[in-house]
């Protein structure tokens, strides 16, 4: 069994989907769902489907002896970083190489970095006068969304879009690609 950790700081949305996709997967499931946040409402999904949890600081995910650690004794197969907000520090990327992913609700490699994510990056693509965005699915190394590309799907920003308007689109590209994509890499 291949087994998949989920790193999320909010709602879950995305873990949740990410989960039932995986439930009655022969060969592939969510072995833990893990956030830097206790008031997180991923926990309370991941309670709700009997997925383990685990709360973590700044501290214990920089500790090699730490996050990496537990996610090693759990023989994680692939880290999925799932509305996680935080740069993944050494001790994690080394002990997971090539094996650390996110989704950016944007067409990389603009419209990342550092403090760009949820509603951010809507309103920034907006202002733009863009005419198209979408998701990016990368690869997660030491800085924010400068990974290799994996995957990309777009949908167009339509005139008179607001920022909720554009996410929800946003929204069921993530729902659709990322378990899919996930199972890709694992299979």
């Amino acid at each position: 069994m291949k087994k998949i950790a989920i790193l999320a700081s909010g709602s879950g949305t995305n873990a949740e989907r990410i989960a039932r996709y995986f439930a009655t997967h022969p060969s592939i499931g969510v072995d833990m769902i893990l956030s830097n946040r206790a008031d997180a409402y991923v926990l309370k999904r991941a309670e709700a489907m009997q997925i383990p949890t685990s709360i973590f600081t700044r501290q214990e995910l920089a500790d090699p002896g730490g996050v990496a650690a537990l996610l090693e004794r759990r023989e994680i197969s692939l880290v999925v970083l799932a509305g996680f907000l935080w740069l993944v520090p050494p001790a994690l990327l080394n002990a997971f190489p090539q094996k650390v992913i996110n989704i950016h609700p944007a067409l990389l490699p603009d419209y990342g970095g550092k403090n760009m994510y949820g509603s951010r990056v809507h309103q920034a693509v907006i202002e733009a006068g863009e005419t198209e965005s979408g998701i990016t699915i990368h690869r997660v190394n030491e800085q924010y969304d400068r990974g290799d590309i994996i995957f990309q799907a777009r949908c167009p920003v339509l005139p008179g879009d607001t920022i909720d308007t554009l996410a929800q689109r946003i929204h069921e590209l993530e729902y659709q690609h990322f378990p899919r994509v996930i199972e890709q890499l694992l299979s």
